[in-house]
């Protein structure tokens, strides 16, 4: 299958972006062992950290007995899952993201340092997802990039509870047909490839992935009624960039209400390139709007709840 032709569909500002990641996190970082991608990792989000916006304050304590992060603001609570392939990450790796959600939208948010993969095999993470949802009282809107979006979703699916306003999944991977699609068009993508995808989906389980389970990959599950309203973001130039459209589309075909929107140009894990790359900060605008409409019950494409 022929491949995009990422020199012009990528912008000089992406590349840059691009070419500063893999500084710091080779493209070959999935093969090490786990303590290396982790000190890796942890070196690259250093890196790239913003600091803390001026006025908030945060707190570092346990909920349902799971470590978190909560950056005061007003109510509702927004509960953020992080990426990193359920094997890297933490309360550090999305520390300034998340502050900044909070300061744009106004917003308490409590990250979540979940249990990871391979010390922790599923469903250990979700769990911990599950516990602090269940455990934060009032309203909530929940939020992740990468693995963190697919754990968003799988709480969504197993509580179906009117408690949850919304969920805003950022280049989520939520289990699609990697035989066809985005998987191949963008099997050699810059920052993921399809084996890297492969890679991180087999770790939770051992190397040997269930199939149907609604828990590990949300689009596998047959009932898609009673989920919140929701926004899926895909990176234009990332194997999983069809996860986002095919879930909307499954929310729609059920009765619900859901967007998918495509990053133009972006790449996974532009998160990071917020205050860089311009794409990536309209897309993140676009985040911190959504949240915001939602925890206020609006729809944030036009349209009242």
């Amino acid at each position: 299958m022929p491949q995009p032709d990422y020199q012009t569909m990528i912008d000089p500002p992406t590349w840059a972006f691009i070419r500063a990641t893999d500084a710091s996190y080779p493209p070959d970082t999935a093969s090490l062992t786990i303590a290396d991608q982790r000190a890796i990792y942890d070196r690259m989000c250093a890196q790239f950290h913003r600091g803390t916006p001026a006025g908030i304050t945060t707190e570092d304590r346990a909920i349902a007995g799971v470590p978190c992060r909560v950056y005061h603001g007003a109510q509702p609570t927004v509960i953020y899952l992080h990426g990193g392939g359920y094997v890297v990450g933490g309360l550090h790796s999305h520390d300034d993201v998340c502050a900044e959600i909070c300061q744009r939208t106004g917003l308490t948010v409590i990250a979540v340092d979940y249990r990871l993969s391979p010390e922790h095999q599923h469903p250990a993470a979700l769990d911990d997802a599950l516990a602090v949802a269940r455990a934060t009282p009032g309203p909530l809107v929940l939020a992740g990039d990468s693995a963190g979006g697919n754990l968003a979703a799988a709480t969504a699916h197993a509580l179906r509870d009117s408690r949850i306003l919304g969920q805003v999944l950022i280049y989520p991977g939520l289990g699609g047909d990697r035989s066809s699609g985005s998987y191949q068009t963008h099997a050699f993508a810059p920052m993921l490839t399809l084996a890297d995808v492969e890679f991180y989906a087999g770790i939770r389980h051992s190397g040997v992935e269930p199939s149907g389970d609604a828990s590990v990959t949300p689009l596998q599950d047959d009932d898609f009624t009673r989920l919140p309203p929701t926004l899926a973001i895909a990176a234009e130039c990332d194997p999983l960039a069809d996860d986002a459209h095919v879930y909307a589309a499954k929310i729609r075909a059920a009765g619900g209400r859901a967007q998918a929107v495509t990053a133009t140009g972006l790449v996974h894990g532009y998160l990071r390139a917020r205050a860089t790359v311009p794409r990536a900060a309209a897309s993140f605008s676009e985040i911190c709007n959504a949240i915001t409409a939602m925890a206020h019950g609006r729809w944030p494409y036009g349209e009242p709840l």
